[in-house]
């Protein structure tokens, strides 16, 4: 993810690292729906934010850009 050489495929897998880190961790010490509740909100963005880097792409600058 650092350099972006394969970006969208690492971002993908890591969204849904952070989703299940989240619904195993944090998701059982309280609400679900609101990661407020449970110390959750690191993962529910990191996982939102890797999401849209698979969607979007890594960018211009990035290696996988380049090529």
């Amino acid at each position: 993810m650092l350099v972006g050489l394969f970006a969208r495929a690492a971002a993908f897998v890591l969204s849904g690292e952070l989703a299940f880190a989240y619904f195993i961790g944090h998701a059982p010490h309280g609400n679900v729906l609101l990661p407020l509740m449970n110390q959750g909100e690191p993962a529910v963005l990191l996982c939102f934010v890797f999401l849209f880097i698979a969607a979007a792409g890594p960018g211009a600058w990035s290696i996988g850009g380049r090529r």
